[in-house]
């Protein structure tokens, strides 16, 4: 699905990831870990083209996209949700949701899908946005995404900031969409416990290199927790 192989990359003359590999497979979520400053946020745009590589490669689907712009990246299938609960916040709901699905042979259904996923935000079709709390507009994000159908989501600290329950909600989603087949997720989290719940891999990141790797799961925590510690 997704592989950064060998990846330099940072801002300016300032390299923040050296030669960092991580792979995603098919119908999976693979979970990036670290402390503030590790570079996790700036390995995702790099992983959407946001921030050009300086040295290696990034491969999708079997196909180099090293070069390719973030819109043709999108159009390929990844979809990124990056901080802080974005939405258009003078836009209602309902017309967050249009935006993305005009345009779409299956606009409609997939509003509608996504809405089953995230049944709350049926009741704030008429808000606007900007009116939500940070959990509702964090599910509006995460909507607005998957109604591009992506192959790949890719998500930067999804519930940052978030009352538990809606957390508990997100992950149960991010969980169910990855069981049905056709999705993959490269997910940033500081909620350890989360993020290994979710993850069938992860990776430790501390300034900006890979210091640790496994499989994921509630019994790699105490490894997770001892790498960060480092």
């Amino acid at each position: 699905m997704l592989e950064l192989i060998d990846v330099h990359s940072g801002y300016g003359r300032t390299e923040v990831i050296h030669g960092v590999t991580v792979t995603v497979p098919d119908d999976s979520v693979v979970a990036i870990m670290g402390h503030n400053g590790a570079g996790k946020t700036t390995l995702l745009r790099t992983a959407v083209g946001l921030i050009g590589v300086k040295s290696g490669e990034i491969r999708f689907d079997g196909e180099a996209v090293t070069k390719m712009a973030p819109s043709r990246r999108v159009k390929r299938g990844i979809a990124y949700v990056p901080q802080g609960q974005q939405s258009f916040p003078q836009l209602t709901t309902a017309e967050n949701l249009q935006v993305v699905a005009d345009g779409r042979k299956r606009g409609k259904q997939l509003i509608e899908e996504a809405l089953e996923l995230f049944p709350a935000l049926r009741e704030l079709l008429a808000r606007k946005a900007g009116l939500l709390s940070g959990g509702q507009r964090q599910q509006l994000a995460i909507a607005r995404a998957l109604i591009t159908e992506p192959k790949l989501l890719i998500l930067d600290e999804p519930t940052e900031g978030i009352q538990p329950s809606v957390v508990a909600e997100i992950e149960r989603t991010i969980i169910d969409l990855t069981r049905r087949g056709g999705l993959s997720v490269l997910l940033v989290e500081q909620h350890i416990g989360f993020a290994l719940q979710a993850a069938q891999q992860y990776y430790v990141l501390q300034s900006g290199r890979v210091s640790s790797s496994g499989a994921g799961g509630a019994g790699a925590e105490t490894d997770v927790r001892a790498a960060m510690a480092i």
